[in-house]
């Protein structure tokens, strides 16, 4: 067989097994997150500031949340997306690299400095961090929590917090840490795909950076974790 109808025969091979690739105009969710049609698309290998998420400037607090948002939304409005589809996350979104105007928005966005690298997924954008950190782009020309690390204080503020009714999200950090028995144990995706948690106390709790928390080993499981192996 010749090299072009063996290519060909690949792309089309891939295509038929691999996830369909999602495209169209897009909304903007937050500075990670994007929606095209009915589908809802993590960008892959990157954390943005969740929209509630508040940065520090020379004392004063600004929303750096919202600005990240509003920067992804001036990449793609008016444009065609095209996203290139991994997998899904634990939330049911698809996880992609997407495109506009023959630009990579994971990337950008990194290099920008309004979101930062997910190590915990990829090391893809390291060094478009690295850069924008030292150039102080972006959200790095602020002091701020890391979006995951803010996610993990807002979801035990909200729990400990007694409230009446749906819970909603805090748009405050809080000050004090999760104790134990108060939703600390972390929810975490390995280098091998697996998702894990970890109780206050194991080995690698204080080094895990929770991509969920829960208030039990029972809800952990339910979510489809299992414990981490202690060695």
């Amino acid at each position: 067989m010749t090299r072009a109808p063996f290519l060909l025969l690949l792309a089309t091979v891939l295509a038929a097994t691999g996830p369909a690739p999602v495209t169209g105009t897009a909304q903007v969710v937050d500075g990670d997150t994007l929606r095209i049609g009915d589908t809802k698309v993590r960008l892959f290998g990157i954390d943005a500031p969740e929209i509630s998420q508040q940065c520090t400037r020379q004392g004063a607090s600004w929303a750096c949340g919202e600005a990240s948002a509003r920067q992804l939304r001036s990449l793609v409005e008016g444009q065609q997306v095209a996203c290139l589809v991994r997998g899904l996350d634990n939330y049911g979104r698809s996880v992609a690299v997407c495109s506009a105007r023959a630009m990579e928005l994971n990337r950008t966005m990194v290099a920008a400095g309004w979101a930062v690298a997910f190590r915990n997924y990829s090391s893809d954008y390291v060094a478009d961090e690295v850069r924008a950190k030292a150039g102080r782009a972006g959200i790095w020309s602020s002091s701020f929590v890391l979006p995951q690390d803010y996610r993990l204080t807002v979801a035990s503020t909200a729990q400990v917090a007694p409230v009446v009714g749906v819970q909603s999200r805090s748009s405050r950090v809080a000050q004090a840490p999760p104790v134990m028995g108060r939703c600390a144990i972390k929810g975490n995706r390995n280098r091998k795909g697996q998702w894990i948690y970890h109780v206050p106390g194991m080995p690698y709790y204080e080094a895990t950076r929770a991509e969920e928390i829960f208030c039990s080993e029972a809800q952990a499981q339910a979510a489809g974790y299992r414990r981490a192996l202690v060695r």
